[in-house]
């Protein structure tokens, strides 16, 4: 307590009082080393040059706090499922630790206004807001050292913005999820870069087309190739989950090609999509997209 308030009464004192306010807000405690917080959030489309010549960004940041987060997820997920196996653990890790779930939380705490980046720079380019987030975690370690990391990632992020039961549930790679329905059921899956463009503001765009048995099931695009064929997967899969005609056609294809029937809980098991409710800020502009083809892949496939 004597700690805080001492750092307090020291930043009446300093000239720029913002950037510690501004920190206090989010992780509860006031800083010793801002400049290394302020190097958390400067995109390298930002970088500046340090008195050695050097180029100064937060990837290098980033990278620390990935493998600090990476260790304290894991110890949090640990101990909450007691009963769980590894490959549950694991998995459950793999979604609070995802682009998507960092990049939500990190906008829901405000970093988005506190990176610095280029203005010719989309921020749907590259979930730089997840990358800032994590480069936090790694200023706060060098600042305060790994409890107060764990107090962070634990108090802040998973308490107020994560419900580990609901997201231990709740299935995010469609990709993985889709691979893994084809081969059980001995049926190729392939994800195919259809074209690549610029969106109005210059930005990278790709399209990614899913196959099964010749016949195009799904398309999506996005700001990376890896987000496309998400996007591209989920169609494929909503259509795999809803479409009783295609089901059928794929019940006989397997059939034929394996000799073996298909259950209809097989379909069933696949993942559902997300409700609106919980799709990031980021997303609606490539699920709209993606949307605007759906009737055209689906003629294709009839």
């Amino acid at each position: 307590m004597f700690t805080q308030l001492y750092k307090k009464i020291r930043l009446l004192k300093h000239k720029n009082k913002e950037p510690y306010s501004s920190l206090y807000k989010i992780l509860g405690f006031y800083p010793d080393n801002i400049h290394v917080y302020e190097q958390a959030f400067l995109h390298k489309s930002s970088s500046v040059e340090d008195s050695d010549g050097k180029w100064l960004n937060n990837e290098r940041l980033e990278f620390l706090g990935d493998a600090v987060l990476d260790a304290i997820v894991a110890d949090i997920v640990y101990k909450h499922f007691q009963n769980k196996r590894e490959g549950f653990l694991t998995n459950t890790r793999s979604k609070i630790v995802q682009r998507e779930t960092l990049n939500r939380v990190a906008v829901e705490l405000g970093l988005d206004k506190m990176v610095v980046y280029s203005a010719k720079l989309s921020s749907h380019n590259n979930h730089m807001y997840g990358n800032a987030l994590e480069a936090l975690i790694g200023a706060i370690y060098l600042d305060q050292g790994y409890r107060a990391c764990y107090r962070f990632i634990n108090d802040v992020i998973i308490k107020r913005y994560i419900d580990l039961d609901n997201i231990a549930r709740k299935e995010v790679n469609f990709k993985s999820s889709l691979i893994e329905w084809s081969q059980k059921n001995k049926l190729e899956i392939t994800f195919d870069l259809i074209e690549s463009f610029s969106d109005n503001d210059g930005n990278p765009v790709f399209q990614t087309g899913v196959t099964l048995a010749d016949m195009q099931i799904g398309v999506g695009i996005g700001y990376s190739k890896k987000e496309s064929q998400q996007n591209a997967a989920k169609m494929a899969i909503k259509k795999l989950r809803t479409d009783k005609t295609f089901q059928q056609f794929i019940s006989d294809l397997k059939k034929k090609q394996t000799g073996e029937n298909t259950a209809e809980h097989e379909f069933e098991d696949l993942p559902e999509e997300e409700s609106s409710a919980e799709q990031t800020s980021s997303e609606p502009t490539t699920i709209n997209k993606t949307a605007c083809i759906d009737a055209t892949i689906n003629e294709e496939v009839r």
